[in-house]
């Protein structure tokens, strides 16, 4: 599968803020927005997920990050998903997601 050929970020701060992000690959253009619905700076983050072709699917993200060792921990929660398609296809993305950001910081 392709990367993305082109990302973008739009957002507004803090708890009750709103966020878009649009990016495309070869084959097709996506966009997902919603609202920062908790925001504890370094500690938690919580957010509606939906994409603009679906957005009666609201879900919700959670982003906890705790001291580690010499590190930290990031564990990401995406809930309230609608059937079990999109669980499979989040899991995918958000694991894809996360490695290439573990490389990235490593």
């Amino acid at each position: 599968m392709p990367g993305p050929t082109r990302f973008r970020r739009r957002s507004t701060r803090g708890s009750g803020g709103r966020y878009r992000i649009s990016f495309s690959t070869d084959r097709e253009y996506y966009e997902v927005g919603g609202v920062y619905r908790e925001v504890v700076p370094n500690e938690r983050l919580v957010f509606s997920w939906a994409w603009h072709s679906t957005p009666e699917r609201e879900s919700q993200v959670t982003v906890t990050i705790k001291p580690d060792g010499a590190g930290s921990l990031l564990t990401l929660t995406h809930e309230q998903l609608f059937d079990q398609a999109a669980r499979d296809g989040h899991e995918r993305g958000w694991l894809s997601g996360l490695e290439k950001l573990e490389k990235l910081i490593a």
